[in-house]
């Protein structure tokens, strides 16, 4: 899981898992049904009343009812689907897991564990639920590792690209919110006009003093919609080209002229904005490190591939030598070269081995480290600081880059789970 701090109201906001279609279902009566398995409709008020808190918490007005409701609906059935792909993939979070996800929320969050299962329950959140709807969340989170994450590369080329377009924007940070209305991937010239007169009003609403946060819960399509569009605080590179282009005109307060991509039209709100150095600052650690890696697949699942991790582990600490093993056993390109990988930066590795790499003192071997890639055994050969400050600024545009790509990534393979899906709604759900 993600270790940035959490708000309570936004933890475990997804349900049990569903009956399936032709399971009886008492009086509780199926709001939609997703491939083979019921939604209900309690399932859906449940959510309801969550996201009513989380926006409560955040001090926005909820939407109308049916606004809610629908779009509730929509994001338990891309939940709902994606659950269904990871069962398909054989994949699975234990008990174990789900244990230690609820101490790192509460050491996030300063509670002890007690105190945080107290909220959750007077949030209406029984122990159960919250853990299984903490498990399908973390689910969702490694399936995203696994489906969009491992996937994202990042090039020496688009930092170029990136340091060459950034000009003065290189050192500004942006706090923004978005509203944004999606246009399917190939629209036709109604469905773009008929956008293009929703976003157009909704800012006419803005010019004449609407709340943006009210607005976009109610109307933006965006993940980030039920938080009233903050998209908090983005660096420069983080942020598409074009919509840097429109925000380096604005002031804080203002609002951007609609913005057309291809996901489909966007306003954004520059709520506001700070320098920070691109050169001066602390010395930033570096890493020269070696892996050994086991790629989990059909043929190689997530448990004995971590077996065969903790064997390495074993032997290493027995005396075999590190690069042997990495060359007889290692699935990694750098197999080659006994793993090395040369000296990195951050940003340089996906974050789960970052995390753990940087823990490690010189000459230290981990315990296995689950990433996207699969289960690494990891040892840090040496470690320094003090780099050159165009190095430093290339090593968080690149770490920039990979966020901002696996975002818009993860949107979109989102959409296309949706739209694979087989949806029914019954009665009044939409």
């Amino acid at each position: 899981m993600n270790p940035k701090k959490l708000l309570i109201a936004s933890l475990s906001l997804l349900l049990v898992s569903a009956p399936t279609w032709g399971q009886s279902l008492g009086l509780d009566r199926i709001a939609v049904v997703v491939n083979n398995e019921a939604i209900t409709d309690l399932e859906v008020k449940q959510r309801m009343v969550q996201a009513r808190s989380m926006l409560a918490e955040r001090g926005i007005a909820a939407p109308s009812e049916d606004v809610v409701r629908r779009q509730v609906i929509e994001q338990m059935v891309v939940e709902r689907a994606g659950q269904q792909l990871a069962k398909e993939m054989n994949m699975r979070i234990d008990d174990a897991s789900v244990d230690r996800a609820i101490d790192q929320i509460a050491r996030n969050n300063q509670l002890e564990r007690d105190e945080l299962l107290r909220r959750a329950a007077s949030q209406g959140r029984d122990l159960s639920s919250f853990r299984e709807g903490l498990r399908s969340e973390m689910l969702m989170q490694r399936l995203r590792e696994r489906e969009v994450d491992a996937r994202v590369q990042v090039s020496e080329a688009d930092v170029d690209a990136v340091l060459s377009s950034l000009g003065a924007s290189a050192d500004t940070e942006y706090q923004l919110a978005q509203i944004l209305i999606r246009l399917p991937e190939s629209a036709s010239p109604e469905q773009t006009e008929k956008a293009r007169a929703r976003i157009t009003g909704l800012r006419q609403q803005l010019a004449t003093g609407a709340n943006f946060a009210q607005l976009a819960a109610a109307n933006s399509e965006a993940p980030e919609a039920s938080a009233g569009g903050d998209l908090g605080w983005r660096a420069a590179e983080r942020l598409p080209t074009l919509f840097v282009r429109e925000i380096e005109k604005l002031k804080p307060g203002q609002l951007s002229q609609v913005i057309r991509s291809a996901a489909g039209f966007h306003l954004l709100r520059l709520n506001d904005q700070r320098q920070v150095s691109a050169v001066a600052g602390p010395p930033v650690a570096q890493w020269r490190a070696r892996h050994i890696l086991f790629r989990v697949s059909e043929s190689l699942p997530e448990a004995e591939a971590t077996r065969r991790a903790q064997d390495m582990v074993t032997r290493l600490k027995a005396g075999e030598d590190f690069a042997e093993l990495a060359k007889k056993h290692s699935a990694d390109g750098s197999a080659a070269k006994g793993g090395d990988l040369g000296w990195l930066l951050p940003g340089d590795t996906v974050p789960e081995f970052e995390r753990a790499m940087s823990r490690l003192e010189a000459k230290e071997v981990s315990g296995p480290v689950r990433s996207p890639f699969g289960i690494h055994v990891i040892q840090v050969l040496e470690k320094r600081t003090d780099v050159p400050p165009i190095e430093r600024q290339r090593a968080q545009i690149r770490q920039a880059l990979r966020e901002r790509k696996a975002e818009e990534a993860y949107d979109s393979w989102l959409q296309e789970l949706r739209d694979r899906a087989y949806v029914e709604y019954r009665g009044d759900s939409l």
